[in-house]
């Protein structure tokens, strides 16, 4: 990559525009900006959770997912350019299966709610789909490798059963299962019985 930030107010953004790591500038609201600003919220959300109390298996695949993820912004800022490698889908693949299959199959929709790693890993999965949308919307305007729009939805997966780990881990006390959606059909089938 070009240069490391040594200066935080450059005062150049003032116009409206930002620069990118090829040293073109662009507009702030440029879709390629807007997927790097996800992916970067997306990084925070994830340094918000792992403030939390976690197993340590998560917590380390997490701060790898971190690096992952400034690997996958330093991507975007650079058309043109692979920096994240097909080895991190593959990964969250496996963790996908690894901790997939130590749960129980859902009997219905969850809310993002129990422990507050829990819900915190859902704000996350939340936010991974937004980045991820934001990139598909990227892709349609300018060539973006196959890796980040992919991670991105792997990774939303992967938090989605993180949650459900967290849930049962109940480090705070709070949780210790899924927090199933009330629905009218499932209150029908519980009368039933």
């Amino acid at each position: 990559m070009a240069n490391r930030l040594t200066q935080i107010a450059t005062r150049t953004g003032d116009d409206g525009t930002t620069g990118l790591g090829d040293g073109s500038r662009v507009p702030k609201d440029h879709l390629r900006v807007m997927a790097m600003g996800d992916v970067d919220e997306l990084n925070s959300s994830i340094g918000v959770l792992l403030a939390e109390p976690l197993p340590d298996d998560v917590r380390t695949l997490l701060v790898v997912i971190q690096h992952e993820l400034f690997n996958l912004g330093g991507e975007l800022s650079i058309p043109g350019f692979t920096l994240l490698k097909d080895d991190a889908v593959l990964r969250l693949d496996e963790a996908l299966a690894h901790y997939n299959a130590a749960l129980p199959r859902l009997a219905e929709f969850i809310l993002p709610a129990g422990t507050r790693s829990a819900a915190l890993a859902h704000v996350s999965r939340t936010i991974a789909r937004r980045a991820e949308r934001a990139v598909v919307h990227l892709a349609l305007q300018e060539p973006v490798n196959e890796a980040p729009r992919q991670y991105l939805n792997r990774l939303s997966d992967l938090l989605f059963v993180l949650a459900r780990v967290l849930n049962r881990a109940n480090l705070d006390g709070l949780g210790g299962d899924d927090v199933y959606w009330r629905s009218e059909r499932l209150a029908r089938a519980q009368d039933q019985d």
